[in-house]
């Protein structure tokens, strides 16, 4: 097991608890992705939605707040340990199944939860 929790920031990131990520760029390991469209700062649940753009034809994507390697605040870029390909693959978001009841963790862990050998939850 890797020890990342993918619902929390890395303490080596470089977030800064209570900072707004909404318009930064984003960064996978092989390309840039879109734009922070939203960041959610639920309790055991922060993560990004992603605005794609034109790269998936407007998709919006989620990302786990495990998945950031690093916050730039001066450039306003995160850059996340996941390749387009990975991100392409995932989950597609959907705007009304994301609430405390909405099941979008155990969705979404069960994608990303693998590639840190953790828990899919």
């Amino acid at each position: 097991m890797s020890g990342i929790e993918i619902w929390q920031f890395r303490t080596t990131s470089g977030h800064l608890a209570g900072a707004d990520l909404v318009g930064y760029h984003v960064e996978a390991t092989d390309g840039s992705i879109g734009k922070v469209d939203k960041h959610t700062r639920e309790v055991d649940a922060e993560f990004l939605v992603v605005d794609t753009g034109p790269w998936l034809f407007g998709r919006h994507v989620l990302l786990p707040a495990g998945t950031v390697l690093r916050v730039d605040q001066e450039e306003q870029r995160i850059h996340v340990d996941r390749t387009k390909d990975e991100i392409r693959n995932g989950p597609e978001f959907e705007q009304d199944g994301h609430g405390p009841s909405g099941g979008y963790l155990e969705k979404y862990g069960a994608y990303y939860g693998p590639f840190y050998g953790g828990p899919v939850t």
